[in-house]
């Protein structure tokens, strides 16, 4: 089931937090042993992992697709890893799109998939494994850095510049996955993505620590159906108010919004309210990829929302065009140093 991160995560520290300290302080020993478990089984191509500190979103998507982007430019075969989040299927499952719907394989390999061949898996190697049958060679994990039971040989995590890591506290006190320190330890570089200061004490720890920080902002394309409009904006993700921005920096007039759950599935009824809302306002509904993918296949309101659905795709882009090849480069040759110590 996929729950809404509480919104006392995102600011400072109260008494909610505190009062979950003791059991945020149970729950980070047993991600840190998990975490710091060194027999890891693993697979003969390059496992390059993105992921984040923190519950909630930050950018990992469309930093992964921008890693395949630059992997397919360099001559190789990359296959994205997912645990389907969101999704019913309980099976290693090469993902279809023409076949699968978000429901039953998570809403973000469908957008993944659009890229590259993407398998869901609940366990990690059981899908590399799938993957390095189907011809990938290069395995890219969308999420799974703190709970993968794969070996990972470059992980990349995906820090907003707005939000950091929020109250800094643990799951439950807090959206940290699991103890900081640890997750320093096995990154192997930070991207700060966007504008302010959250951030900036991160990039300070990892800069100190001697590793990587690369810059990176979420870039919508240019829409005509936006720049001047008067818009529903509505979004089921970690963060609304990211999408809000977004739209907003594209000329587009939000006069009316509605948030929803994270990977939320839309239901008839609520369907029908956005539209009619709309509709009595004069307004065109704009949303997110990942809502949009959640409405493909149904029938219905779904169907018809969507065909009168303006849907706003983003890219992850670079400050260093460079950046994405050169740690594609470092998992390949932390691979090649992995096999020949393993024979």
């Amino acid at each position: 089931m996929v729950s809404e991160a509480p919104p006392f995560w995102w600011g400072r520290a109260d008494w909610k937090a505190w009062s979950l300290w003791p059991i945020s302080q149970v729950y980070g020993r047993i991600a840190g042993r998990r975490m710091a478990r060194t027999r890891r089984p693993s697979v003969p191509v390059p496992v390059f992992c993105v992921g984040n500190f923190t519950v909630g979103g930050a950018g990992k998507t469309p930093t992964a697709l921008a890693i395949a982007r630059a992997a397919k430019a360099r001559g190789l075969k990359p296959g994205f890893l997912s645990r389907g989040y969101g999704g019913t299927l309980d099976v290693t499952t090469l993902v279809d799109p023409h076949h699968h719907r978000a429901d039953a394989v998570g809403d973000e390999p469908l957008l993944l998939v659009r890229e590259a061949m993407t398998v869901i898996s609940r366990r990690r190697y059981e899908g590399a494994q799938r993957l390095v049958s189907e011809g990938a060679d290069l395995i890219i994990m969308d999420d799974g850095f703190q709970s993968a039971r794969l070996t990972i040989d470059f992980a990349l995590v995906v820090v907003d510049a707005m939000r950091g890591i929020g109250n800094g506290h643990l799951v439950p006190a807090g959206p940290v996955r699991a103890p900081l320190r640890e997750q320093m330890r096995q990154m192997s570089a930070m991207l700060k993505v966007g504008s302010g200061s959250a951030a900036d004490s991160l990039v300070r720890q990892t800069a100190r620590a001697g590793k990587a920080v690369h810059v990176a902002s979420l870039v919508p394309r240019p829409d005509p159906q936006i720049a001047g409009k008067r818009l529903f904006a509505f979004a089921g993700i970690a963060d609304p108010q990211k999408f809000y921005r977004t739209v907003r920096s594209m000329g587009g007039e939000i006069v009316a919004s509605r948030d929803f759950p994270d990977h939320h599935h839309f239901v008839e009824d609520e369907l029908l309210d956005l539209m009619n809302d709309a509709g009595r306002q004069g307004l065109t509904l704009v949303t997110t990829a990942k809502d949009a993918v959640r409405l493909a296949g149904h029938h219905d309101a779904a169907e018809a929302l969507l065909k009168r659905l303006t849907v706003v795709e983003v890219d992850m882009l670079f400050d260093d065009p460079q950046a994405p090849g050169r740690m594609i480069d470092e998992a390949i040759e932390r691979c090649r140093a992995r096999r020949l110590r393993n024979g």
